[in-house]
């Protein structure tokens, strides 16, 4: 398949990059008393003033993978997804996430679909530690199919401590610690090259179905808050949508990865099926790697005592770009 096979399954990466630009040039108002906004549009989270703390918001939703729990009629683990993309967002910038609410906009209500989002939702605020406030449940039959389910995520960390990427210093080493899975990004990709080249119930060779396997829940990173206050870190990216591009929210550095991550069979069945590229897999999938920490090379032995199955996987350099394996991918 050519490399724009993420686009003609209907997601453009370039044209939403383009878009949430426009949207955000018209975003000019800024709060200018002690509550002010402290932090730029752009990175994985914002956060205004709040005396010698910052309080955070993050936002964000399952997107498509609900199409798949719709197939497999399983809405048990979709909570965890949708809180996990907002707290792995907060945790980059070591804010430590406390309280969570969820939009739900539906074409109809099922309470035996509802039950299981909420056992999703409560399973996912135990992982965080987080507390869930409320949130919103939305009937909007004629404008939205199916349900959709999203939430925004509180945050908060004293104004020292927060780690935007400034930081990062060539010759920093990166830690790569490993996905679940493909986690809550790409799904339209995946979903299309399983309605074309397989089903739900087909078996990969662990043994797990398709279906099962883009159902695994997102990993929550909550550790790294520990990491963080054990030791020197420069800065965190949490690998979604967009793939390695993510990086770049960091700053203009080079990211150098010599060693990847061995990416977990979905990826090698979704590239092999559909004939993508290795660069558009890296610029759409986490590729196994859902978490990268930027830090001092004596820092390394810290992530391993909280994640065993972290390694170092590249280096970071003076030159902007990202390079896989020696070959330049953006």
């Amino acid at each position: 398949m050519e490399q724009d096979a993420y686009r003609d399954a209907g997601v453009d990466i370039d044209l939403e990059a383009a878009a949430v630009k426009s949207l955000i040039s018209e975003l000019t108002y800024r709060r200018s008393d002690q509550f002010g906004m402290a932090s730029e549009i752009g990175h994985f989270a914002g956060f205004i003033s709040f005396g010698k703390y910052v309080l955070a918001m993050a936002v964000d939703g399952v997107g498509t993978k609900m199409l798949v729990a719709d197939a497999m009629q399983d809405w048990s683990t979709v909570g965890i997804d949708c809180i996990a993309m907002n707290v792995n967002d907060l945790y980059v910038m070591n804010l430590e996430p406390v309280a969570f609410v969820d939009y739900i906009a539906t074409s109809a209500l099922s309470t035996e679909q509802m039950r299981q989002i909420g056992k999703g939702l409560n399973e996912g605020a135990r992982q965080s530690n987080l507390s869930i406030l409320g949130g919103e449940t939305a009937t909007l039959k004629g404008l939205v199919t199916g349900l959709d389910l999203a939430g925004a995520c509180l945050g908060i960390q004293e104004r020292e401590k927060v780690i935007t990427g400034s930081a990062i210093i060539p010759g920093d080493v990166m830690v790569g610690i490993p996905s679940s899975g493909i986690h809550s990004n790409g799904l339209t990709l995946a979903r299309r090259m399983v309605e074309e080249h397989g089903s739900y119930a087909e078996r990969l060779p662990s043994g797990t179905t398709l279906g099962e396997e883009l159902l695994r829940p997102t990993r929550i990173y909550a550790d790294v808050l520990h990491i963080c206050a054990e030791t020197d870190v420069h800065g965190m990216c949490h690998i979604t949508g967009g793939g390695l591009t993510n990086l770049n929210r960091l700053g203009a550095y080079g990211y150098v990865f010599e060693s990847p991550l061995v990416p977990q069979e979905i990826f090698e069945w979704i590239a092999t099926v559909g004939d993508i590229t290795e660069p558009e897999m890296y610029r759409t999938f986490n590729m196994g790697m859902g978490y990268v920490i930027i830090l001092p090379k004596e820092g390394v032995q810290t992530v391993q005592k909280y994640y065993p199955d972290a390694r170092i996987v590249g280096t970071i350099t003076s030159e902007p770009g990202i390079i896989l394996k020696g070959r330049r991918l953006f």
